[in-house]
């Protein structure tokens, strides 16, 4: 499909940047199927509107949040459904919503021990002790400070 010079749409390289996708994986999702085929120019560049550009934007923060491949598949040949299609759609975006407060849960657990540990740290920096609470020589002291 092309377009004509008047409807130039957005080239490759912007909507790259838009949705911080390389030029490479925007081919590979069009491969892909994650995208409808995308309008050509009359010199054969691709040219993508702002309806695409949005789903590209979209697909990018899905990938982002760690959507599989597959059911970022399902969302985008959906979009192509209409309203139709939008319980279906909002039920991929839920369980993915589960997944991330699932990962985010793990996440928070683990800068909580790693806050705790680094207080530790800080404390026996302070107080010039080793992990014994023995007292460290003045060479070990100068030492602990160092954080490179």
């Amino acid at each position: 499909m092309t377009i004509t010079e008047a409807d130039t749409g957005r080239g490759i390289a912007e909507v790259s940047e838009l949705s911080g996708l390389s030029p490479d994986t925007l081919r590979w999702y069009e491969r892909e199927g994650l995208l409808p085929p995308i309008e050509r120019a009359p010199d054969g560049r691709r040219r993508y509107s702002d309806r695409t550009t949005a789903m590209v934007v979209m697909l990018a923060k899905l990938r982002a949040t760690g959507m599989p491949t597959e059911e970022m598949r399902e969302f985008a040949r959906l979009l192509g459904g209409g309203a139709a299609t939008h319980g279906r759609r909002l039920a991929i975006l839920e369980r993915q919503r589960l997944r991330i407060q699932a990962r985010m849960h793990v996440l928070d657990e683990g800068l909580a021990a790693l806050d705790t540990k680094a207080e530790h740290y800080r404390g026996l920096i302070e107080a010039g002790l080793d992990c014994d609470g023995v007292p460290v020589t003045p060479q070990v002291a100068v030492q602990q400070r160092l954080t490179t």
